[in-house]
């Protein structure tokens, strides 16, 4: 049966990053919403066109589209053991649009780690945060800087900040975050699926424990 992880986090608890190392790992593709999301638009695909008309006006992405690009995204060759999923579930029903998604394959999601931040550090590594233009990839000024300034270390891309990284939107996110994501919390602990990991640790320590708990339940 396929394996699939759902990695939870707050905006700036090292998600972006732990997904990657995670993934390598446990040699699983990192399927995240909003890069399919990104991937999609550029190329202009029939599913990038149809979502790029609910993000230009403001609107939330209808569950049944974002659905089926992560269906798509799973039936390629490189999903056949599974995947790490991240950003998608954001809500209860989403989950259990997931779960119907998921039988289609032959799986069910393993486990729900989440990296547990306070609010203070969160803000902290927000505003430091910048992103790979090309791929997504993560990097923080101080905490996980790139080897040259403003330039990926992995696909040598620009690095820029998202404007939802700006300090002024950055308390908005982590109370929309809460107020979506506690629902889906208390979803996957009722199931016996949710492991918290403190993520206010470095980098190293976070990803040993995060393996560790993931190996548990596979």
């Amino acid at each position: 049966m396929p394996t699939y992880v759902l990695l939870l986090g707050m905006p700036g608890a090292g998600k972006g990053t732990q997904a990657q190392m995670i993934a390598q790992e446990l040699n699983l593709p990192h399927i995240s919403s909003g890069n399919l999301f990104r991937q999609h638009i550029s190329k202009m695909t029939p599913l990038g066109e149809q979502a790029k008309l609910y993000i230009d006006r403001g609107e939330l992405v209808p569950d049944d589209l974002t659905i089926s690009m992560i269906r798509e995204r799973l039936c390629e060759s490189d999903c056949a053991r599974g995947a790490l999923l991240d950003g998608f579930p954001r809500t209860p029903a989403q989950a259990d649009a997931l779960e119907s998604l998921l039988k289609e394959f032959s799986g069910q999601v393993n486990v729900v780690p989440m990296i547990r931040v306070t609010e203070d550090d969160l803000l902290e590594r927000l505003t430091g945060r910048w992103t790979c233009r090309d791929k997504g990839h993560i990097f923080h000024q101080k905490y996980n800087p790139p080897k040259e300034p403003g330039i990926c270390d992995i696909d040598g891309s620009e690095l820029y900040q998202r404007k939802d990284d700006e300090a002024e939107t950055v308390k908005n996110r982590i109370e929309v975050y809460l107020e979506q994501t506690k629902p889906l919390i208390s979803y996957y602990k009722d199931k016996g699926l949710l492991c918290e990991i403190n993520g206010a640790q470095s980098i190293e320590q976070v990803n040993a424990d995060l393996l560790a708990v993931i190996r548990e339940y596979l």
